[in-house]
């Protein structure tokens, strides 16, 4: 009868974290490149707000569906094969978007694109393999860092753009990307349960559809709703923070960026602080720390706001240092909470990471690509910039009050240290 496998020694370990960071790191990068590029693009095909808003949406819809699959994929061949396919399938896809020249062939390349958002399923099926539960918290929160590849775009790609066109950056961001993957499998090695497996310690990956089994299970989608607040209405606000600034408080498209910038990697280095709390205090303790902050800034937020400062009606019902310290506060919290989300998944699923987390990241990562467009369509609907925020608060409430629900219907004590 196969015995479990024996866990990696300290230094496999903190190597697959570390490479695994450094690679969705880039591979966030890679993910978000539309929102630089992609301004310099609609100039050139003259693109309606529309057909922009479904270019640079597109790569967050494709990597967020494929999630799911590349979940499953890494739980039954192993992150390392799988971490570098997808980098090396989506250096492809960016080194064939700087070729195109119409937009159906941009959305195509687009979408492949998009694979390096699906990156985040991979890392958080491989890396738990790594570590034992009452560690899972803080490394998949360290991993989670990689978020901050957002930032690194939004500084570093305007200037490359500027001076060599936004052909050249499309092609030094595939080729960081390629580089990366050949790095990665250079300097990490198969996880426990996959060298375990080969050796005949361990059973062998289940039939395909058994993969699906855990989906079944209500919890599984009320951590996708928790995710879906933490993380897509975080990839949401960093997406149209700038917007709302520009329209309501008349900041300059420079200032705006930066602001969104600076907003995404405090944020982002947070989660790392928040897998942490989640091993000391547990899960359940920080998100409810999440929503409950998170309702009374996103209630402060909903203050009516309407108008437009380029025409002078711009009203503001808050002045610019409380609205600006009232967000970064929002993201602060929401940082906890992504990874307090993830801090459940190995300890309920410990079979099922790639599948249930595949679920929960590609739900999180809809919420970034609905959200933008339901803000804007409230904004149309009312003429209330601060109508996206009400949106916010009735969907973190819809989250206390499930959880709450949930843990009143636990009987006797809580049946595992996430909760």
């Amino acid at each position: 009868m196969p015995h479990a496998p024996a866990r990696p020694d300290p230094g496999s370990a903190n190597r697959a974290l570390a490479m695994s960071t450094v690679a969705f790191t880039t591979c966030f990068a890679v993910w978000t490149i539309f929102s630089i590029i992609g301004v310099r693009i609609k100039e050139e095909l003259g693109l309606s707000e529309t057909a922009f808003g479904l270019l640079i949406g597109m790569p967050v819809l494709s990597g967020s569906l494929v999630r799911l699959v590349l979940g499953i994929w890494t739980d039954r061949f192993g992150g390392r094969i799988v971490y570098t396919a997808t980098m090396l399938l989506a250096a492809a896809a960016t080194v064939l978007l700087s070729f195109a020249t119409t937009y159906n062939q941009m959305l195509l390349a687009a979408l492949g694109v998009g694979l390096a958002g699906g990156s985040f399923a991979v890392g958080v099926a491989y890396v738990s393999r790594f570590y034992p539960a009452g560690k899972q918290g803080t490394a998949l929160g360290i991993f989670g860092v990689g978020n901050v590849g957002a930032a690194v775009t939004k500084f570093v790609a305007p200037f490359v753009l500027v001076a060599y066109g936004w052909e050249t950056t499309a092609l030094v961001w595939a080729a960081a990307l390629a580089v990366m993957a050949v790095v990665f499998w250079f300097t990490t090695e198969d996880d426990p349960v996959i060298v375990a497996r080969r050796q005949g310690a361990a059973a062998p990956a289940r039939p395909f559809l058994k993969e699906f089994e855990p989906l079944k299970d209500i919890r599984v989608w009320r951590f996708a709703l928790y995710y879906f607040f933490s993380f897509g209405a975080f990839v949401a606000l960093a997406l149209w923070l700038p917007r709302y600034l520009i329209g309501v408080y008349g900041f300059d498209i420079k200032t705006a960026g930066m602001i969104g910038a600076a907003y995404s990697i405090p944020a982002s280095v947070v989660r790392a602080w928040g897998g942490h709390l989640s091993d000391k205090i547990g899960a359940r303790k920080v998100l409810w720390w999440t929503f409950a902050v998170s309702a009374v800034c996103t209630l402060i937020l909903s203050a009516p706001s309407s108008g437009n400062a380029a025409d002078g009606t711009a009203q503001a019902a808050l002045s610019t240092p409380v609205f600006i310290a009232v967000i970064f506060v929002l993201g602060f919290f929401m940082a906890l909470g992504k990874a307090a989300v993830y801090k459940h998944i190995p300890v309920y699923y410990p079979t099922n990471v790639g599948a249930v987390g595949g679920l929960v990241g590609m739900i999180g990562g809809l919420g970034g690509f609905v959200l933008p467009f339901a803000f804007g369509a409230l904004k149309d609907a009312t003429g209330l910039w601060s109508s996206c925020f009400l949106l916010l608060f009735v969907l973190v409430a819809l989250c206390s009050a499930w959880m709450g629900l949930a843990i009143r219907r636990m009987a006797g004590p809580a049946p595992v240290p996430a909760e």
